[in-house]
């Protein structure tokens, strides 16, 4: 008995250090997987920053920070300051007003051409900004029709822009609130029915609660997205309008005022810092508050009047909001001189304009090609970051999940000029490869990955790892065997957004993009800005082009996607 109790303990010390062992490289792994996102954020995004910041606060030999009171004292800065908050704060409360009814159609109705809807209201997601503008002004235009909301007096110009927002931001609410809402177990708000509650108590007190974390999240993103606006407010907002991100635009690229320009910089940093700090607390709540079901077991067919008027409603708003801009752009780019054909698609073959070096139709390979290589360097990092945040752990990890989130709300301007001033020396002398926009690029399709994939990486049973790594398998191998299979849906999810956002990416790009290398988004802009009809024309038609690119891509992603297949996106 006693040589039996003996064998029995030595087994389970045996399995203990093996697991303790085990453990011991995991934690060595996950400080292996931050290695490349951290070494890649350090050189192409702070190491840029840092150094037009620090460039426009040291002047003649000395720090001037004195320079921040001068600048924050301005008048004409203080309302940049006013506008841009203002503006972020109505964007916000107006999309969500907007979306969260279709955030419930999505999430617990099931009809047909559900996935080509999702795929349509996706698409302006990751349309070029300044498109969607020019369509916007075409459609509301300038004038007073509008006086007063909230006591601030607008004109169409701001209806114009709050409303392209909601274009832009109806998907985050859809997708980030959607995708919880249809993993809500309904019997926990049909208990209540039983028990006596009415439908708004019983959904005010169960459901309302369960989502408040990811209607935070989400309306943290769109305030993120909106408060550093940029191609809609410089084509929407005139001289009248500006944004923090216009404004360092304005001050970098035509007035030259890089110390006005870096301490703008700053004061969107620090505020960007303190929104994703919030939203990084909601995802936590969201994490770990929450028990979830099958989504397809939630989805069913509307019953009632009441649900089928809600779908109707939904339809009508994308159809309004989403769809009536998307038309306009293709009416415009069929609408030639000579009337309904294909004349601005044939002039995009030529570059008789003036305007391009190499004919139009040469940035639609330009922007494949750039978005490709953002898509592939987007994945490698951004799936070795949300491999190394895939155990929950502490402060260190924190930041470096909050790392992952700053390019997406510090000033893609002063990134994109930052890549000029800094990656000019060797052995980064990159300013005349053609690598330099793709790198801009997967800055931004970096987030995107890691928020699609890690709440996929987290919901693998952490046994299994556990097991694997027992019974003796390396850390890539137990990720190979273990976490590899289930996710392999949510990696391909995840490429085809950093494709997309690539394809539309624009505030960095229009720095570095080489007159002979044009992508979409620049080229749209710089045809928008010189007169002519027949220049306006092939913008529309290149827009056109980049939408059904993205709508395309997009489509194929719902092929892709199942309903157990959730993030953030």
């Amino acid at each position: 008995m006693d040589l039996a109790r003996t064998e029995v303990t030595e087994a389970a010390d045996g399995t203990k250090s093996r697991f303790r062992a085990g453990a011991g490289r995991g934690s060595a792994t996950r400080l292996g997987l931050m290695a490349v996102p951290v070494a890649f954020f350090a050189l192409f995004f702070a190491y840029p920053v840092s150094a037009i910041v620090a460039r426009g606060l040291h002047v003649d030999g000395g720090w001037r920070f004195g320079r921040i009171t001068d600048v924050l004292g301005q008048s004409d800065i203080r309302h940049v300051l006013w506008f841009t908050t203002w503006q972020a704060l109505a964007s916000t409360a107006l999309t969500l007003l907007i979306a969260l009814p279709g955030a419930y159609v999505f999430a617990r109705f099931e009809f047909p051409g559900k996935r080509v809807l999702r795929a349509v209201v996706t698409v302006p997601f990751v349309l070029p900004t300044v498109v969607v503008g020019t369509a916007f002004l075409a459609l509301i235009g300038r004038g007073g029709l509008f006086d007063e909301l909230w006591g601030v007096r607008l004109d169409t110009t701001v209806w114009a822009i709050l409303l392209a927002h909601v274009f832009f931001n109806y998907a985050v609410v859809v997708r980030t609130v959607g995708g919880l809402w249809s993993q809500l177990d309904p019997r926990q708000e049909e208990a209540a029915r039983m028990l006596g509650a009415s439908r708004w108590t019983a959904w005010r007190t169960v459901t309302l609660p369960a989502l408040g974390p990811a209607v935070a999240a989400a309306a943290l993103m769109v305030f993120l997205f909106t408060f550093t606006s940029f191609g809609v407010v410089q084509i929407l907002g005139g001289p009248a309008y500006s944004t923090l991100e216009v404004e360092i635009y304005r001050q970098t690229a035509q007035l030259l005022d890089l110390p006005t320009a870096a301490v703008l910089t700053l004061v969107q940093f620090v505020a960007v810092g303190l929104v994703l700090a919030v939203h990084a607390w909601t995802v936590r709540r969201r994490e770990s508050a929450l028990r979830l079901v099958d989504a397809s077991a939630v989805a069913r067919r509307p019953r009632g009047a009441g649900q089928w008027a809600l779908l109707g409603l939904v339809m009508a708003t994308v159809a309004l909001l989403i769809l009536l801009p998307l038309g306009v752009l293709v009416q415009r780019s069929f609408d030639g001189p000579g009337g309904f054909g294909i004349t601005y698609y044939k002039e995009l073959t030529s570059a008789d304009g003036g305007a391009f070096l190499v004919p139009p139709i040469e940035a639609v390979w330009n922007s494949l090609r750039y978005a490709v290589a953002a898509t592939a360097i987007a994945v490698v990092v951004g799936g070795l970051a949300a491999a190394a945040l895939t155990r929950r752990a502490g402060r260190l990890v924190r930041g470096f999940d909050a790392l992952l989130m700053l390019p997406l709300g510090v000033s893609a301007v002063t990134v994109g000029f930052g890549f000029l001033i800094t990656l000019d020396e060797p052995p980064l002398d990159l300013r005349s490869s053609w690598i330099l926009v793709p790198l801009a690029q997967a800055l931004v399709g970096v987030p995107f990955v890691v928020r699609t994939m890690l709440p996929v990486l987290r919901a693998v049973d952490g046994r299994l790892r556990e097991a694997a790594a027992v019974l003796g398998a390396s850390p890539l191998r137990a990720w190979r065997e273990v976490d590899l299979p289930m996710v392999r849906r949510a990696l391909l999810i995840a490429a085809g957004f950093a494709f997309a956002v690539s394809l539309g990416e624009f505030g960095a790009t229009v720095f570095i993009a080489r007159p002979d290398n044009p992508t979409l988004p620049v080229a749209v802009a710089r045809l928008l800005g010189r007169a002519g009809d027949l220049n306006y024309g092939q913008a529309m038609a290149l827009s056109t082009i980049l939408m059904v690119v993205c709508a395309v891509s997009l489509l194929l992603l719902e092929r892709v996607r199942t309903e157990r297949t959730t993030g953030d996106f």
